[in-house]
């Protein structure tokens, strides 16, 4: 018999989402793939829209590293391969914590993150878990 052991992920940011998604918890593997913009629609239907800070932000890069587990500039490049290729595109780019909230809060399937702390009031705060 195996039993399947899940790892809560603490980090300094929260990751949020779109209420009307419904959800709660996310995988590390679908956080990955929807950041990785691999992952195009969550599973009732609703396209993903990521939203992320500007790529030289230090809450890009703690993001990336302390929750997707991957260096800031890997992601810039799989996303510069999406959208060279024509087969993808780039998250939204957001420029405050404010920015992030309302965005994600005003776009059905919206996803991003904010810092640890930060009043995410009109958004879902998402337990990420590994497993």
């Amino acid at each position: 018999m195996f039993a399947s052991v899940c790892l809560h992920i603490a980090s300094a940011q929260e990751v949020i989402v779109n209420p009307a998604l419904g959800i709660s918890q996310l995988d590390l593997a679908t956080l990955r793939a929807i950041f990785g913009m691999h992952l195009s629609e969550w599973p009732n239907g609703t396209r993903v829209t990521a939203f992320v800070m500007e790529p030289d932000s230090k809450l890009h890069a703690r993001f990336a590293k302390n929750v997707l587990r991957v260096f800031p500039y890997q992601l810039e490049q799989a996303w510069d391969r999406l959208v060279f290729s024509g087969t993808g595109q780039a998250p939204l780019v957001v420029h405050s914590p404010e920015e992030m909230r309302r965005r994600v809060a005003a776009t059905p399937g919206g996803i991003g993150y904010l810092p640890s702390g930060y009043p995410a009031d009109s958004v879902v705060q998402v337990e990420i878990f590994k497993q």
